[in-house]
């Protein structure tokens, strides 16, 4: 009688026998070109970095050490620029300038941290809503906004004025003062930076734990406790993203300070960043060399302001297991 054998039978009757056992197939050992293919798919990624990021910074490094002719071409000058950058007093002025706009701009996490737990209280009627609104400003055009803040903070006509003529007070011209300038700026960045912060720290409230809030309500918390003991901690992951991006975006200050204020502002060379700097030095007066130095001022400065922040956050920065 004639017996059905499949082929999986038939692979085992065929493999050579050891001891009475088939023999273990040995695995197939993977092939160079196995380890080929992840780098190859990593690999547009990789050139696009070296592309648009790494070789403009090999070449903003010679063009520092250089000087540009009025007709192109380069001469090597060493750390003149350097010494230049040194002995120029705007640069200082510049620096504290940016400080100044960046410390501003970290308040809006503070605020952000409010916000954020105010509208994600749960049973908050339009809650949708008041985030559309919080983040308009940071999705819209700097040179929109800058546009309409402009008016707010006219001299004659502004809103900001007219206030303050309601209580006597006659306003300054606050684009057009030195040290009102800045803040000016200051004010709309802080503004504009408030909506990107709450979305980071919303998605921060939505991983924290409930059980946390009941255990801390059973133990007779309030809520403002419940908020310095629970919330803030444990946002402070969040909180240590957004301070990282905030100091490198405020280091890299230039479109609201264009917009709002103007390169032809009188007031300009004692509130201008350090970008706008390189801006005036790379394109008005054709210093490309001076302007790659300023360049690499402001990579050094943002490097190393980034690696204290990660140094630092060991201590105050608390991860949820």
């Amino acid at each position: 009688m004639a017996t059905l054998t499949t082929g999986a039978d038939a692979a085992v009757a065929s493999a050579p026998v050891t001891g009475g056992m088939p023999a273990a197939s040995t695995p197939r050992r993977r092939g160079s070109a196995d380890g080929w293919w992840p780098a190859l798919f990593v690999l547009p990624l990789f050139a696009g970095v070296a592309l648009f990021y790494l070789w403009p910074l090999v070449q903003s490094l010679y063009y520092s050490f250089t000087e540009w002719g009025v007709f192109g071409g380069t001469t090597w000058i060493g750390i003149d620029n350097y010494t230049r950058l040194l002995q120029d007093p705007s640069v200082l002025r510049s620096i504290l300038n940016t400080v100044i706009y960046t410390l501003i701009l970290l308040l809006g996490i503070p605020i952000a941290t409010i916000f954020a737990s105010l509208l994600n209280r749960p049973g908050l009627r339009f809650a949708t809503v008041y985030r559309i609104c919080f983040f308009l400003p940071y999705v819209a055009m700097p040179t929109a906004i800058s546009m309409v803040w402009k008016i707010i903070y006219n001299q004659d006509y502004g809103v900001i004025n007219s206030a303050l003529r309601v209580f006597g007070i006659e306003g300054p011209a606050w684009i057009a003062t030195e040290w009102f300038a800045l803040i000016a700026v200051s004010v709309l960045g802080l503004w504009m930076s408030i909506g990107f912060n709450m979305i980071i720290l919303s998605a921060g409230l939505k991983g924290i734990p409930a059980e946390l809030y009941e255990a801390s309500a059973l133990d007779g918390a309030s809520q403002s406790r419940q908020f310095f003991a629970v919330t803030v901690p444990l946002l402070t992951p969040s909180i240590f993203f957004l301070s990282v991006m905030t100091l490198i975006s405020g280091f890299q200050l230039f479109d609201l300070l264009y917009a709002l204020l103007g390169p032809t502002n009188p007031v300009m060379p004692k509130t201008q960043s350090l970008v706008f700097m390189f801006y005036d030095a790379a394109f008005l007066t054709n210093e490309k060399g001076y302007a790659s130095a300023i360049a690499m001022v402001v990579l050094v400065i943002i490097a190393v302001c980034t690696v204290m922040q990660f140094k630092l956050q060991r201590r105050w920065v608390h991860y949820v297991d």
